[in-house]
């Protein structure tokens, strides 16, 4: 039984690189899609947002010369190319999906609405929304947190290379430890880099809470969803 029956699942664009430098590693996008069948069997209805920071990411651009917006136009159309990998390998599996866009760019995905988007994760379909916000100056975690709240999921999942927060960064501080809850507020007053300002207050404001877990451990979602105390859980 899962303990969660809608949730926003956001993956980041840099874990899709596996072992590669850059780009998009088949055996890693074959793990994820294997792993979202999963909890899709248990009855879960799936929105998922992925990053693009495996083939560009704006900020960086603009740091090279860049214009700033253009860059982070670049950046939303890297997540759609990984937004249509992550589709091509669910389909593979037999599962149902669609890829809406922030930008209109049919035939490539239809337009996003929340309605349209609610009626598919109805449906059963696995809904992946890309391009972020749609709009520059906004990171693919306000994104996903636009999207979950819209989507009126119960929880958003944030799939990452580390298994939860911790008091600094455990891979450059071996004496960080880990939290197993933490609410909104403490991450605010601690200065801990979970996800942008913009997108940390609006699920505190919307009261969406968040797991943060290791993705990359095949089995992590299914275990969050079955509710094993795996992760970071954030909260008011």
């Amino acid at each position: 039984m899962a303990k969660y029956k809608r949730i926003l699942l956001k993956l980041s664009g840099e874990s899709l690189m596996g072992q590669q430098q850059y780009g998009i590693d088949a055996v890693r996008l074959g793990e994820y899609a294997a792993q979202i069948k999963e909890i899709v069997e248990m009855g879960v209805q799936v929105g998922i947002v992925i990053g693009g920071g495996n083939i560009f990411r704006g900020l960086s651009g603009a740091s090279k010369g860049f214009d700033r917006v253009k860059g982070d136009q670049m950046g939303m159309l890297a997540t759609v190319i990984n937004s249509l990998a992550l589709s091509s390998a669910l389909t593979a599996l037999g599962v149902k999906t669609n890829v809406l866009t922030a930008i209109r760019m049919e035939p490539i995905g239809e337009f996003y609405n929340k309605w349209r988007a609610i009626e598919l994760l109805e449906a059963g379909h696995v809904v992946i929304m890309s391009g972020g916000t749609g709009n520059p100056f906004f990171t693919t975690d306000t994104g996903s947190s636009l999207r979950g709240i819209e989507i009126e999921a119960d929880v958003m999942l944030k799939g990452t290379r580390v298994d939860g927060i911790y008091t600094a960064d455990p891979e450059k501080d071996p004496t960080a430890t880990k939290f197993a809850d933490i609410t909104y507020d403490e991450i605010y007053t601690r200065g801990l880099k979970v996800m942008d300002l913009t997108a940390t207050t609006m699920c505190k404001e919307n009261h969406l809470p968040i797991i943060v877990f290791n993705m990359d451990v095949n089995g992590n979602l299914k275990k969050v969803l079955s509710g094993e105390n795996i992760g970071t859980y954030v909260h008011n």
